[in-house]
């Protein structure tokens, strides 16, 4: 898809507008897939410099490494910012060269990749996304569908499930919502250190979790998955760790 053809998607899609605000960073997320076999090279493209980055004027893609659950081997987040900065001539121009120049890089990615999706979404401020992934090592990875009409709903479902998580002590997430591309209403990526840390929910005390997820605004702890399945259409959880 060219530039101008993304710039269009991104103002003409017939999605509604974000739920809530979300925040105004306008991310590009990518799912990958890799050709058989081809995996190590799909990751060492990534850390050498993601083919077309260098010298583009974008800021470098941040990512993590499927461990199990969706199909997708790499989630890259690619920040995009302001849209009339992205889009504008200069930067695309820029683009463009940056592009050509990482022409035999480009070609030998497509050969190793089997299957990509997109999304545009709009997410947490650059500088909060970069901390959250400072110190992870293991993610947690949640899309949603919403069914008719439950867009704003879910949305607000996810803030009180990262307020059960605070008052639980655990990481909130990172929610994104849908401005174009896949089909996805929003997703959000739960940033911690490594597994046992990420498995630590399940060490909080009954009465704990009960007194947190009611303040957080559900019927009881025992509530917050069955209301969340009234909510959407279709769910992917996914685990992934950080590329090193």
């Amino acid at each position: 898809m060219s530039v101008i053809a993304l710039a269009l998607a991104l103002r003409l899609a017939p999605a509604p507008p974000p739920p809530a605000p979300a925040g105004t960073y306008l991310y590009r997320a990518t799912l990958v897939q890799a050709a058989p076999g081809r995996l190590l090279e799909v990751v060492d493209l990534y850390k050498a410099g993601w083919p077309g980055t260098k010298d583009s004027g974008d800021e470098p893609p941040l990512a993590m490494r499927h461990s199990q659950g969706d199909r997708w081997d790499l989630l890259l987040l690619f920040p995009m910012g302001r849209e009339e900065d992205y889009f504008s001539a200069g930067r695309i121009d820029q683009r463009r060269r940056a592009r050509a120049a990482a022409r035999a890089d480009l070609a030998k990615l497509e050969n190793d990749v089997a299957w990509q999706e997109d999304v545009f979404v709009v997410g947490p401020p650059l500088p909060d996304l970069r901390a959250a992934f400072e110190g992870a090592g293991f993610f947690h990875v949640e899309m949603f569908e919403a069914l008719a009409g439950k867009s704003e709903e879910l949305y607000h479902q996810r803030e009180m499930e990262n307020d059960y998580s605070r008052r639980i002590g655990q990481p909130q997430n990172l929610i994104f919502v849908r401005r174009a591309g896949a089909p996805w209403t929003l997703f959000t990526i739960g940033a911690y250190r490594d597994l046992k840390h990420y498995a630590q929910a399940g060490d909080v005390p009954e009465d704990k979790a009960e007194a947190a997820a009611r303040a957080a605004g559900f019927d009881g702890a025992k509530a917050i998955g069955p209301y969340l399945r009234t909510l959407i259409s279709l769910h992917h959880d996914t685990l992934a760790v950080a590329i090193r």
